[in-house]
């Protein structure tokens, strides 16, 4: 079992950013172009983008 060291791994983002991908899909296809699908868009590229952000070697 993992430790809680306040430290979040790097695949958690790339997880919710698919997930968020995954639900502007079915929010898009059932709604079409709206607000609600914007920000589940958006959300999904902030969460790869921190995804990326994370993966560069320091």
């Amino acid at each position: 079992m993992g430790s809680i060291d306040g430290e979040i791994p790097a695949v958690w983002f790339l997880i919710s950013s698919i997930g968020f991908g995954v639900l502007t899909f079915i929010q898009y296809r059932n709604t079409g172009k709206s607000l609600n699908t914007i920000f589940l868009l958006i959300m999904a590229i902030v969460f790869l983008a921190s995804y990326v952000i994370l993966m560069i070697p320091r």
